[in-house]
């Protein structure tokens, strides 16, 4: 009863042909897996179409910032003309941080904090964009100062990373833009 087992032989005891091909011809039977040099074709095709979505991935997100400065500043807009409405004796507020403050349950709106913006776009930097308000043109009546005008600017926190254009708006609320990045805003936006 002594068999010997043989892994190159078919169910009745003969050799397998496809075993002796191989050896007569030198090759060697597909394997289920892949070579080296497909997995290198492959990664050598992520490569190049990581290197052509990389810089079109960065102007996308320029522009995607650059809209968000742009809605970011007519919020500002909307909250300047509630602010006026809503404090006439004050006029527009001169400073970001009086158009937001905290909502702390009880604590109700004031002058001075507003809360008209969000608490981010209140601290002056979203999205790569930093927001201030300068030139406020203060107009005394009465033993107190009323702010009549004021300017709305908004730059990219890197030129060239994180925006490419400047954004500029005043009390009339016409929105200009800097194709420089800074705040000499002279042409329309589009």
């Amino acid at each position: 009863m002594n068999r010997r087992i043989s892994f190159c032989t078919d169910r009745r005891g003969g050799q397998d042909s496809r075993a002796q091909d191989s050896r007569s011809t030198g090759s060697r039977e597909p394997s289920n897996g892949f070579t080296l040099m497909e997995l290198l074709i492959v990664m050598g095709i992520i490569t190049v179409l990581m290197l052509i979505g990389f810089p079109t991935y960065k102007s996308v997100m320029k522009h995607v910032r650059e809209l968000s400065a742009k809605k970011s500043m007519q919020t500002i807009q909307q909250a300047e003309m509630m602010y006026q409405s809503n404090y006439p004796s004050k006029g527009f507020a001169c400073d970001l941080k009086y158009l937001g403050g905290e909502s702390a349950p009880g604590t109700p709106p004031s002058a001075t904090a507003s809360q008209m913006l969000p608490d981010e776009l209140a601290k002056g930097n979203k999205d790569g964009y930093n927001f201030i308000i300068t030139n406020c043109a203060k107009n005394a009546q009465s033993g107190s100062e009323r702010v009549d005008g004021y300017t709305i600017t908004a730059v990219p926190t890197t030129v060239g990373k994180t925006g490419d254009l400047g954004f500029c708006s005043d009390e009339g609320g016409v929105l200009k833009q800097d194709p420089q990045g800074g705040t000499n805003c002279t042409e329309p936006v589009q």
